[in-house]
């Protein structure tokens, strides 16, 4: 049985409009035009225990809205929600006793106070037995490297350190399912990657299904192996994402430094479809490839015949362009 089972949510909001001006401003206090946007049309997807779930799409396209209905904080218009067999809405007391959420432009630390004592709290607020409290602060202190910052107030503290511990806070009551959204905005490459390691980590030992929410494709890359797409609202795709990679990365690059060739390498010197040389120096071919895995081995082996390979490199295409087709393949 699916761990979360998202049923045909709709969801809409009534956004005010009104032109510029004083006299329209004036107009809207007594009269006001509203829009309605359609932020969920008839979304469903499950998630097994122990996924990690890279939930991506433009902006407004509905992400948050659905870790938000998912977690309790939103209702539904209509349709179905269950998570871990409980309705989120409606037994939410419950139902967040399961569930860890961060969201990387809010926070549930207390912004003056040293962030232990935001864990004290929180732990009252869970009623979290002090025996479990200390075992997971010391694992969280450990894994998150946390020593050095756990008595500072949170206003003293960087970005990265903040989303450090705010990760700690969503996991202190031992949640089965982390949802992520934005949790590496605004952060260095180091604490993008410690980020990213933690969550690996805590999937792998603890099991913890990770609904992830991001623009940022190399998040997906490095976590999850499943791709939900949404646009417009809806589901367009849902797929493994190494599947994602063999239907629109057929492009690849081979980095190939070498000695003993007088001249400059070209497309002739080769001679096979779907290779051609972008740059040749004389201790550096760079080749781009344009078709299977095969091809790779045929030119490597062909070269190897008429030059003194020193070292080879191969890369795949960036994960943002693969991203970038499918978004155009959905028009979103």
């Amino acid at each position: 049985m699916p761990q979360i089972k998202v049923s045909g949510l709709y969801k809409t909001f009534k956004v005010a409009r009104r032109t510029s001006g004083l006299r329209q401003a004036a107009k809207s206090l007594f009269y006001r035009k509203y829009d309605t946007v359609e932020a969920l049309k008839d979304v469903s997807f499950t998630v097994d225990t122990g996924e990690i779930v890279g939930y991506i799409g433009p902006n407004g396209a509905g992400k948050s809205t659905t870790i938000k209905i998912m977690s309790g904080i939103l209702v539904p218009d209509s349709g179905r929600c269950t998570i871990m067999g409980r309705v989120p809405w409606k037994e939410r007391i419950p139902h967040v006793r399961n569930i860890g959420v961060v969201f990387g432009q809010r926070t549930q630390l207390w912004w003056d106070v040293p962030v232990i004592d935001s864990y004290e709290l929180l732990r009252d607020i869970y009623k979290i037995p002090r025996k479990d409290y200390l075992n997971n602060l010391d694992l969280l202190i450990c894994t998150l490297e946390l020593k050095d910052i756990i008595n500072t107030p949170v206003r003293q503290l960087s970005l990265g350190q903040r989303m450090r511990c705010e990760l700690g806070a969503s996991l202190l009551h031992n949640p089965k399912i982390l949802f992520l959204d934005e949790p590496t905005i605004g952060l260095d490459a180091g604490s993008k990657i410690a980020v990213r390691q933690f969550i690996k980590t805590i999937n792998r030992e603890k099991n913890v299904t990770v609904i992830l929410t991001t623009h940022d494709m190399s998040d997906i890359e490095a976590l999850a192996n499943r791709i939900l797409l949404i646009g417009r609202g809806q589901i367009l795709y849902d797929g493994n994402l190494d599947d994602l990679k063999g239907r629109f990365s057929t492009r690849k690059t081979i980095v190939i430094n070498y000695r003993g060739y007088s001249f400059p390498i070209d497309d002739k010197t080769i001679s096979i479809p779907g290779i051609s040389v972008v740059s040749c120096s004389q201790q550096k071919l760079t080749l781009r490839v344009d078709g299977n895995g095969s091809m790779l081995a045929d030119v490597i082996s062909r070269l190897s015949d008429i030059i003194d390979i020193v070292d080879v490199s191969i890369e795949s295409q960036p994960i943002d362009e693969i991203i970038l087709k499918l978004y155009k393949e959905y028009a979103v």
